[in-house]
């Protein structure tokens, strides 16, 4: 058996101080045979908790002496593709065919299983590759140099005679070779490599190449298990209504029809909520539709979208403000500005709407707890079942499932907490599910933000200075506390200045609370899905004012940054920039920097006398460095922009007597298939460091459509959803 693995890291979400930079690896004899390979490797620092301390990612391969190479998957798959891209990295350098690689879920363990990209066990922010490229190929590449030492050395050879190939290692000259398998427990016995030697790109032969997914069976043939799936001697199913006021509570319950109904066992009731436990879906959902039930519903009742914009109007004039970034001398450029152009923009609370609703199966024993779910951090999943139950963290086990959709709801563990309260009083396992309704109405939506702009232009048009307010509440304080330095939420301000190199520059931010129970969290991205299309449709109304192309007028801003100039530029000529477009028909540009990756949208929409909006075509170019399985970067990009156009044409969450008015896809829409713009993807050929993939394209396509809107019509929307009446006859 060969386990890889790094020094242990604290079990908490607090990277771990003074640990040294320095590589080092250590092996021993696992039991039962094989070969254990420890291995430390620096931190990759993140863009957003750069520190000097490095972190030690860890993640688990096992060689078995049958030569079955099991990957412990230290990230979790919610369709991004990690399950096929990750273990690539390790095929590559252990050079075994990718089809040959099992997978296991990770199980909570910080210790174990940290991120080294943000500093504990997660999986989000677009970190899987940047994380885990380096490390895991080392592991890879380790283990490869034992195995050849441990066959050179029982033949008598010299390693560098040897060759390794689809998991057997050769020696040409003699025309010996040799299993992993066989050779995994005398690999144990050789000393582990101080420094070992990562391929070149140009030596590459599976990272790079279009890789099947392997995933894709499981999910076609429904051997794959989600959370939903799960199911289990004796398992009851329950379905909950929580209080439809933010920080409300529950009051009183009749529940006399409820009982009567067949298939119902039992009412829960807990602090805010109350759960029908029955024996299928079915018989809870009627069962809680024939509960009568009162709401204490605490001082949100009379909350409303209206109330909470006009609290974000005044902070954005006279809120206590923290500086971001502070370039040059805005105010001396702001009063020698031949011109300066203001403007405000707005964006809407938002949920995510996950194809798989939040679920929770648990069982609640008297000296230990199991959780099954989908959950992109287990370590989080795990701390709340035990501080409920009262178990120490031990005794708590998360069994993981693939997750239908994660886009940072499930980030959050309120389902798991809930499940957990409930389960509590039930006897034997039960399995929680939220309805559709229950999942957008009790969601943990995107911040609403109420930005404010100002720039300063010369007489030829060029920009002197540049200003940028973000107002919103902050994730940041509450989900990663010790990370909100000074009131700075720095999310909130990721790609506040675009990609720009502005000569004189303030951005800053104000921070909203917003009431007691109504919480904000991660959405597929936050800060740059907001700060990508307000700071692209700011800086296309700077160039509609200077009289300039706006991709003429971009790259003049861009001039020291190869990188996106590059993507702007491609994009630019594969979607025919400046030709001719049909009557009312525009086209729209946006660039952005996010995740570590570059990208460029071009979009084509066709504005209908009624106002109705159609997306023809979007020309995505993306630069994100070296890329694994270029299949994923496309799958990644489409996904994206379908998720992102969703929520520019239809995604907002409103509020109204404390309640949110959106129940189900009715009335949140996503994007129909009739709808589906086509989509070409270009992807840069790079040999920087990788970028992410999972959230740039999601905030790139608003700033392009809605750019692509001013084209056709000259209104310039300055807020989301699109709203067609303004379009009407335009």
């Amino acid at each position: 058996m060969l386990n890889t693995y790094a020094p242990a890291q604290p079990a908490s979400d607090t990277p771990a101080p003074g640990l040294s930079r320095r590589s080092f690896l250590t092996a021993s004899l696992a039991a039962g045979g094989g070969l254990l390979l420890a291995v430390s490797l620096p931190r990759f620092v993140g863009e957003a908790l750069a520190a000097d301390g490095p972190f030690a990612p860890d993640a688990f391969i096992r060689i078995a002496t049958d030569g079955t190479v099991t990957l412990v998957m230290p990230q979790v798959e919610m369709g991004q593709g990690i399950y096929t891209a990750l273990p690539m990295l390790i095929a590559e350098e252990l050079e075994i065919d990718l089809a040959g690689v099992r997978l296991e879920h990770a199980p909570p363990d910080g210790k174990l299983y940290t991120n080294p990209a943000i500093g504990f066990q997660v999986t989000g922010g677009s970190t899987s590759i940047r994380g885990f490229y380096e490390p895991l190929r080392k592991a890879g590449a380790s283990a490869r140099t034992m195995l050849v030492a441990a066959a050179a050395q029982m033949w008598g050879v010299d390693p560098a005679s040897c060759d390794a190939a689809k998991g057997v290692v050769l020696h040409p000259a003699s025309g010996r070779r040799a299993t992993y398998g066989s050779l995994a427990e005398k690999a144990a016995a050789i000393p582990v490599p101080k420094e070992v030697a990562l391929k070149p790109v140009d030596k590459f032969t599976l990272i790079g190449t279009p890789a099947k997914r392997l995933d894709v069976a499981g999910k076609v043939d429904g051997t794959a298990t989600y959370g939903i799936d799960v199911k289990l001697p004796g398992l009851k199913v329950a379905t909950v209504a929580a209080c439809p006021v933010f920080g409300g509570k529950l009051k009183s319950v009749d529940d006399t029809e409820a009982r009567a109904v067949k298939g119902v066992r039992q009412i829960v009731k807990i602090d805010d909520a109350v759960a029908v436990v029955a024996d299928h879906m079915g018989a809870a959902k009627k069962g809680l539709a024939a509960l009568k039930i009162e709401w204490d519903e605490g001082p949100n009742a009379t909350l409303s979208t209206e109330e909470i914009v006009k609290q974000m109007a005044a902070l954005a004039t006279s809120g206590p403000a923290v500086d971001d970034k502070k370039v040059g001398d805005v105010a001396a450029a702001e009063a020698a500005a031949a011109r300066t152009v203001k403007a405000t923009y707005q964006m809407p609370f938002l949920a995510h709407a996950t194809m798989e609703p939040l679920n929770c199966t648990v069982h609640v024993r008297p000296d230990s707890c199991e959780v099954w779910v989908g959950s992109q951090v287990l370590g989080r999943a795990q701390a709340t079942a035990a501080e409920v139950t009262g178990l120490p963290a031990e005794k708590v086990t998360v069994h993981n499932h693939l997750l239908g959709g994660g886009f940072g709801r499930r980030l959050e563990v309120d389902s798991v907490t809930q499940a957990v309260k409930i389960a509590k009083q039930v006897d034997g396992p039960v399995k929680v599910v939220w309805t559709r309704e229950e999942d957008i109405q009790h969601d943990i939506y995107r911040p609403y933000y109420y930005d404010q702009f100002a720039a300063g232009l010369d007489a030829q048009g060029k920009v002197t200075s540049f200003r940028h307010r973000v107002v919103g509440s902050s994730i940041v304080a509450r989900w990663l506390p010790q990370a909100f330095a000074n009131g700075l939420d720095f999310d909130a301000v990721d790609g506040a200045a675009g990609p720009y190199a502005f000569p004189n520059l303030h951005v800053d931010y104000v921070r909203h609370i917003l009431p007691e129970g109504f919480v904000t969290g991660w959405w597929r991205g936050v800060g740059i899905t907001h700060n990508a299309f307000i700071v692209e449709g700011f800086v296309d109304e700077l160039a509609v004012e200077s009289k300039a192309d706006p991709v003429a007028f971009r790259r003049g801003l861009l001039a020291n940054d190869a990188r996106a100039r590059g993507v702007l530029d491609l994009a630019a000529e594969k979607a025919g920039w400046g030709t001719t477009l049909p009557a009312r028909t525009g086209r729209g540009i946006a660039v952005l920097f996010g995740f570590g990756t570059y990208m460029a949208q071009v979009a084509d929409v066709e504005i209908g006398k009624d106002g109705a909006v159609k997306v023809r075509r979007i020309v995505c170019s993306v630069d994100c460095g070296v890329v694994v399985n270029p299949d994923t970067v496309k799958a990644q990009v489409q996904g994206g922009i379908v998720y992102g156009l969703s929520a520019a044409l239809y995604g907002q969450i409103t509020l109204k007597d404390g309640r949110v008015e959106q129940s189900n896809f009715d009335n949140y829409q996503a994007l129909r298939i009739e709808e589906m713009p086509e989509i070409e993807v270009h992807i840069v050929d790079s040999r920087e460091a990788p970028g992410g993939m999972g959230e740039p394209s999601t905030a790139g396509v608003a700033p392009a459509v809605v750019n692509a809107i001013f084209a056709a019509t000259g209104q310039r929307l300055r807020q989301l959803p699109i709203d067609p009446d303004r379009l009407k006859g335009a």
